[in-house]
Protein backbone atom coordinates (compact mmCIF):
# COMPACT_ATOMS: atom_id res chain seq x y z
CA UNK A 1 0.00 0.00 0.00
CA UNK A 2 2.85 2.37 0.87
CA UNK A 3 4.60 1.69 -2.45
CA UNK A 4 1.34 2.34 -4.32
CA UNK A 5 0.79 5.65 -2.57
CA UNK A 6 4.40 6.57 -3.13
CA UNK A 7 4.04 5.87 -6.84
CA UNK A 8 0.90 7.97 -7.00
CA UNK A 9 2.62 10.81 -5.16
CA UNK A 10 5.56 10.70 -7.55
CA UNK A 11 3.27 10.65 -10.56
CA UNK A 12 1.19 13.58 -9.29
CA UNK A 13 4.39 15.53 -8.59
CA UNK A 14 5.89 14.90 -12.04
CA UNK A 15 2.65 15.16 -14.05
CA UNK A 16 2.66 18.99 -14.27
CA UNK A 17 6.28 18.95 -15.41
CA UNK A 18 5.54 16.33 -18.05
CA UNK A 19 2.58 18.33 -19.33
CA UNK A 20 4.50 21.60 -19.47
CA UNK A 21 7.76 20.24 -20.88
CA UNK A 22 6.66 20.09 -24.57
CA UNK A 23 5.50 23.71 -24.54
CA UNK A 24 8.67 24.73 -22.69
CA UNK A 25 10.83 23.04 -25.33
CA UNK A 26 8.77 24.64 -28.12
CA UNK A 27 9.21 28.11 -26.57
CA UNK A 28 12.95 27.64 -26.06
CA UNK A 29 13.45 26.45 -29.65
CA UNK A 30 10.82 28.55 -31.43
CA UNK A 31 11.39 31.81 -29.56
CA UNK A 32 14.65 32.12 -27.67
CA UNK A 33 16.79 30.06 -30.02
CA UNK A 34 15.60 32.09 -33.01
CA UNK A 35 16.13 35.34 -31.08
CA UNK A 36 19.74 34.28 -30.51
CA UNK A 37 20.06 33.30 -34.19
CA UNK A 38 18.65 36.67 -35.32
CA UNK A 39 21.06 38.45 -32.99
CA UNK A 40 24.00 36.60 -34.55
CA UNK A 41 22.79 37.31 -38.10
CA UNK A 42 22.61 41.01 -37.21
CA UNK A 43 26.33 40.88 -36.40
CA UNK A 44 27.23 39.14 -39.68
CA UNK A 45 27.49 40.24 -43.31
CA UNK A 46 24.37 38.30 -44.35
CA UNK A 47 22.54 39.54 -47.43
CA UNK A 48 20.51 37.13 -49.55
CA UNK A 49 21.43 34.08 -47.47
CA UNK A 50 22.67 33.78 -43.89
CA UNK A 51 26.40 34.04 -43.24
CA UNK A 52 28.04 33.20 -39.97
CA UNK A 53 31.01 35.56 -40.05
CA UNK A 54 31.39 38.46 -37.63
CA UNK A 55 31.41 42.12 -38.70
CA UNK A 56 30.51 43.72 -35.37
CA UNK A 57 28.00 46.56 -35.44
CA UNK A 58 28.33 47.21 -39.18
CA UNK A 59 24.71 46.28 -39.91
CA UNK A 60 23.45 48.55 -37.12
CA UNK A 61 25.48 51.45 -38.53
CA UNK A 62 24.00 50.78 -41.99
CA UNK A 63 20.54 50.59 -40.44
CA UNK A 64 20.71 53.95 -38.68
CA UNK A 65 22.23 55.61 -41.74
CA UNK A 66 19.24 54.52 -43.89
CA UNK A 67 16.69 57.36 -44.38
CA UNK A 68 13.87 54.82 -44.75
CA UNK A 69 14.58 53.44 -41.26
CA UNK A 70 14.58 56.97 -39.82
CA UNK A 71 11.18 57.52 -41.45
CA UNK A 72 9.92 54.25 -39.98
CA UNK A 73 11.05 55.23 -36.46
CA UNK A 74 9.46 58.68 -36.79
CA UNK A 75 6.20 57.12 -38.00
CA UNK A 76 6.26 54.65 -35.10
CA UNK A 77 6.66 57.51 -32.62
CA UNK A 78 3.74 59.48 -34.10
CA UNK A 79 1.57 56.38 -34.37
CA UNK A 80 2.32 55.18 -30.83
CA UNK A 81 1.69 58.55 -29.16
CA UNK A 82 -1.63 59.12 -30.95
CA UNK A 83 -2.71 55.49 -30.66
CA UNK A 84 -2.07 55.35 -26.92
CA UNK A 85 -3.58 58.76 -26.13
CA UNK A 86 -6.78 58.33 -28.14
CA UNK A 87 -7.36 54.68 -27.23
CA UNK A 88 -6.84 55.28 -23.51
CA UNK A 89 -9.04 58.40 -23.50
CA UNK A 90 -11.95 56.79 -25.36
CA UNK A 91 -11.60 53.45 -23.56
CA UNK A 92 -11.62 55.14 -20.15
CA UNK A 93 -14.62 57.30 -21.06
CA UNK A 94 -16.63 54.29 -22.26
CA UNK A 95 -15.67 52.31 -19.15
CA UNK A 96 -16.84 55.14 -16.88
CA UNK A 97 -20.14 55.39 -18.74
CA UNK A 98 -20.71 51.63 -18.54
CA UNK A 99 -19.84 51.73 -14.85
CA UNK A 100 -23.02 53.74 -14.23
CA UNK A 101 -25.08 50.51 -14.35
CA UNK A 102 -26.84 51.49 -17.57
CA UNK A 103 -29.29 49.29 -19.39
CA UNK A 104 -28.06 46.81 -22.00
CA UNK A 105 -24.57 47.00 -20.53
CA UNK A 106 -23.78 43.45 -21.58
CA UNK A 107 -24.83 44.16 -25.18
CA UNK A 108 -22.78 47.36 -25.32
CA UNK A 109 -19.72 45.59 -23.89
CA UNK A 110 -19.99 42.98 -26.63
CA UNK A 111 -20.33 45.68 -29.29
CA UNK A 112 -17.20 47.51 -28.11
CA UNK A 113 -15.21 44.30 -27.66
CA UNK A 114 -16.19 42.79 -31.01
CA UNK A 115 -13.41 44.51 -33.03
CA UNK A 116 -10.83 42.71 -30.86
CA UNK A 117 -12.13 39.42 -32.26
CA UNK A 118 -10.99 40.48 -35.74
CA UNK A 119 -7.44 40.15 -36.99
CA UNK A 120 -5.53 43.25 -38.01
CA UNK A 121 -5.59 41.96 -41.59
CA UNK A 122 -9.39 42.06 -41.61
CA UNK A 123 -9.41 45.46 -39.89
CA UNK A 124 -6.89 46.89 -42.34
CA UNK A 125 -8.78 45.58 -45.36
CA UNK A 126 -12.13 46.90 -44.11
CA UNK A 127 -10.74 50.36 -43.34
CA UNK A 128 -8.95 50.42 -46.68
CA UNK A 129 -12.37 50.23 -48.33
CA UNK A 130 -13.92 52.74 -45.92
CA UNK A 131 -11.14 55.30 -46.47
CA UNK A 132 -10.85 54.77 -50.23
CA UNK A 133 -12.07 57.99 -51.90
CA UNK A 134 -13.65 56.01 -54.75
CA UNK A 135 -15.52 53.53 -52.51
CA UNK A 136 -15.84 54.72 -48.93
CA UNK A 137 -16.78 57.75 -46.87
CA UNK A 138 -15.97 60.38 -49.49
CA UNK A 139 -18.06 58.69 -52.19
CA UNK A 140 -21.03 58.12 -49.86
CA UNK A 141 -21.08 61.76 -48.74
CA UNK A 142 -20.65 62.99 -52.32
CA UNK A 143 -23.54 60.78 -53.48
CA UNK A 144 -25.71 62.31 -50.74
CA UNK A 145 -25.21 65.71 -52.37
CA UNK A 146 -22.22 67.20 -50.55
CA UNK A 147 -20.00 67.25 -53.62
CA UNK A 148 -17.36 69.46 -52.02
CA UNK A 149 -16.56 66.95 -49.26
CA UNK A 150 -13.05 65.48 -49.55
CA UNK A 151 -11.61 62.74 -47.35
CA UNK A 152 -8.58 61.35 -49.19
CA UNK A 153 -6.14 60.98 -46.32
CA UNK A 154 -5.19 57.45 -47.34
CA UNK A 155 -3.81 58.71 -50.66
CA UNK A 156 -1.90 61.68 -49.20
CA UNK A 157 1.56 60.99 -47.73
CA UNK A 158 1.23 63.70 -45.06
CA UNK A 159 -2.02 62.24 -43.67
CA UNK A 160 -1.77 58.51 -44.39
CA UNK A 161 -0.27 57.67 -40.98
CA UNK A 162 -3.41 59.05 -39.32
CA UNK A 163 -5.49 56.50 -41.25
CA UNK A 164 -3.46 53.76 -39.55
CA UNK A 165 -4.16 55.44 -36.20
CA UNK A 166 -7.91 55.51 -36.91
CA UNK A 167 -8.04 51.79 -37.75
CA UNK A 168 -5.88 50.80 -34.76
CA UNK A 169 -7.94 52.90 -32.33
CA UNK A 170 -11.18 51.37 -33.65
CA UNK A 171 -9.90 47.85 -33.00
CA UNK A 172 -8.20 48.37 -29.63
CA UNK A 173 -10.53 50.77 -27.79
CA UNK A 174 -12.73 47.89 -26.59
CA UNK A 175 -9.69 46.18 -25.13
CA UNK A 176 -8.74 49.28 -23.13
CA UNK A 177 -12.37 49.68 -22.07
CA UNK A 178 -12.51 46.11 -20.72
CA UNK A 179 -9.37 46.58 -18.59
CA UNK A 180 -10.54 49.92 -17.21
CA UNK A 181 -14.02 48.56 -16.51
CA UNK A 182 -12.52 45.62 -14.61
CA UNK A 183 -10.47 48.10 -12.58
CA UNK A 184 -13.54 50.24 -11.84
CA UNK A 185 -15.54 47.22 -10.72
CA UNK A 186 -12.78 46.37 -8.26
CA UNK A 187 -13.08 49.72 -6.46
CA UNK A 188 -15.22 49.82 -3.34
CA UNK A 189 -18.42 51.77 -4.07
CA UNK A 190 -18.44 53.08 -0.51
CA UNK A 191 -15.66 55.48 -1.54
CA UNK A 192 -17.95 57.10 -4.10
CA UNK A 193 -20.84 57.27 -1.63
CA UNK A 194 -18.65 58.86 1.05
CA UNK A 195 -17.39 61.49 -1.42
CA UNK A 196 -20.97 62.25 -2.53
CA UNK A 197 -22.00 62.74 1.10
CA UNK A 198 -19.18 65.27 1.41
CA UNK A 199 -20.71 67.17 -1.51
CA UNK A 200 -18.30 66.19 -4.31
CA UNK A 201 -19.76 65.98 -7.81
CA UNK A 202 -19.52 62.74 -9.76
CA UNK A 203 -17.06 64.10 -12.37
CA UNK A 204 -14.78 65.40 -9.60
CA UNK A 205 -14.99 62.06 -7.77
CA UNK A 206 -13.85 60.19 -10.87
CA UNK A 207 -11.17 62.75 -11.76
CA UNK A 208 -9.63 63.15 -8.30
CA UNK A 209 -10.31 59.80 -6.62
CA UNK A 210 -11.30 56.97 -8.95
CA UNK A 211 -8.98 57.56 -11.93
CA UNK A 212 -5.82 57.79 -9.75
CA UNK A 213 -6.80 54.45 -8.22
CA UNK A 214 -6.69 52.89 -11.70
CA UNK A 215 -2.89 53.13 -11.88
CA UNK A 216 -2.40 49.34 -12.34
CA UNK A 217 -4.99 49.33 -15.13
CA UNK A 218 -3.30 52.30 -16.83
CA UNK A 219 0.07 50.58 -16.59
CA UNK A 220 -1.27 47.36 -18.11
CA UNK A 221 -3.02 49.20 -20.95
CA UNK A 222 0.04 51.30 -21.78
CA UNK A 223 2.37 48.30 -21.83
CA UNK A 224 0.08 46.11 -23.94
CA UNK A 225 -0.88 48.85 -26.40
CA UNK A 226 2.76 49.86 -26.79
CA UNK A 227 3.60 46.27 -27.65
CA UNK A 228 0.75 46.21 -30.20
CA UNK A 229 1.97 49.43 -31.80
CA UNK A 230 5.55 48.21 -32.16
CA UNK A 231 4.54 45.00 -33.93
CA UNK A 232 1.82 46.60 -36.08
CA UNK A 233 2.88 44.84 -39.28
CA UNK A 234 -0.32 43.21 -40.53
CA UNK A 235 -2.47 46.33 -40.07
CA UNK A 236 -0.08 48.54 -42.03
CA UNK A 237 0.42 45.88 -44.70
CA UNK A 238 -3.33 45.43 -45.26
CA UNK A 239 -4.28 49.11 -44.99
CA UNK A 240 -1.54 51.04 -46.81
CA UNK A 241 1.26 48.58 -47.63
CA UNK A 242 3.66 51.14 -46.12
CA UNK A 243 2.62 53.75 -48.67
CA UNK A 244 1.96 56.02 -50.34
CA UNK A 245 5.68 55.91 -51.01
CA UNK A 246 7.06 55.13 -47.56
CA UNK A 247 4.74 57.52 -45.71
CA UNK A 248 3.43 54.78 -43.39
CA UNK A 249 6.59 52.69 -43.17
CA UNK A 250 7.01 51.10 -39.75
CA UNK A 251 9.99 49.22 -38.27
CA UNK A 252 8.09 45.94 -38.76
CA UNK A 253 7.38 46.60 -42.44
CA UNK A 254 10.95 47.85 -42.91
CA UNK A 255 12.27 44.61 -41.43
CA UNK A 256 10.11 42.51 -43.77
CA UNK A 257 11.05 44.55 -46.82
CA UNK A 258 14.79 44.58 -46.05
CA UNK A 259 14.92 40.85 -45.38
CA UNK A 260 12.68 39.44 -48.10
CA UNK A 261 12.53 42.08 -50.83
CA UNK A 262 15.85 43.93 -50.81
CA UNK A 263 18.07 40.98 -49.86
CA UNK A 264 19.52 42.75 -46.81
CA UNK A 265 19.13 40.02 -44.24
CA UNK A 266 21.72 41.49 -41.89
CA UNK A 267 20.03 44.90 -41.88
CA UNK A 268 16.63 43.23 -41.41
CA UNK A 269 17.97 41.26 -38.46
CA UNK A 270 19.43 44.43 -36.95
CA UNK A 271 16.04 46.17 -37.23
CA UNK A 272 14.40 43.13 -35.59
CA UNK A 273 16.83 43.34 -32.68
CA UNK A 274 16.12 47.06 -32.31
CA UNK A 275 12.41 46.26 -32.08
CA UNK A 276 13.15 43.54 -29.53
CA UNK A 277 15.15 45.95 -27.40
CA UNK A 278 12.33 48.49 -27.57
CA UNK A 279 9.80 45.91 -26.40
CA UNK A 280 12.19 44.81 -23.64
CA UNK A 281 12.58 48.43 -22.51
CA UNK A 282 8.80 48.53 -22.02
CA UNK A 283 8.18 45.06 -20.60
CA UNK A 284 11.10 44.72 -18.16
CA UNK A 285 10.26 47.81 -16.03
CA UNK A 286 6.63 46.68 -15.97
CA UNK A 287 7.56 43.19 -14.77
CA UNK A 288 9.96 44.66 -12.22
CA UNK A 289 7.26 46.93 -10.79
CA UNK A 290 4.79 44.05 -10.63
CA UNK A 291 7.26 41.75 -8.86
CA UNK A 292 8.29 44.50 -6.47
CA UNK A 293 4.67 45.21 -5.61
CA UNK A 294 4.02 41.49 -5.03
CA UNK A 295 7.02 41.30 -2.67
CA UNK A 296 5.82 44.35 -0.73
CA UNK A 297 2.37 42.76 -0.29
CA UNK A 298 3.94 39.65 1.22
Amino acid sequence: MRSTLSLKDRFSRWLPRLVLSPSLVAIIVGVYLFIAWTGWISLSSSKMVPKYDFVGLEQYIRLWSTPRWETAVANLFVFTVLFLAITIAIGLLIAILLDQQIRAEGFLRAVYLYPMALSFIVTGTAWKWILNPDLGVEKVVNDLGWTGFVFDWITRPEYAIYCVVIAAVWQSTGFAMAIFLAGLRGIDTSIIKAAQIEGASLPRIYLNIIVPMLRPAFLSVIVLLSYISIKSFDLVLALTGGGPGNATEMPSTFMFSATFRRNQMGVGAASAMMMLMTVAAIIIPYLYSELKEARNEH
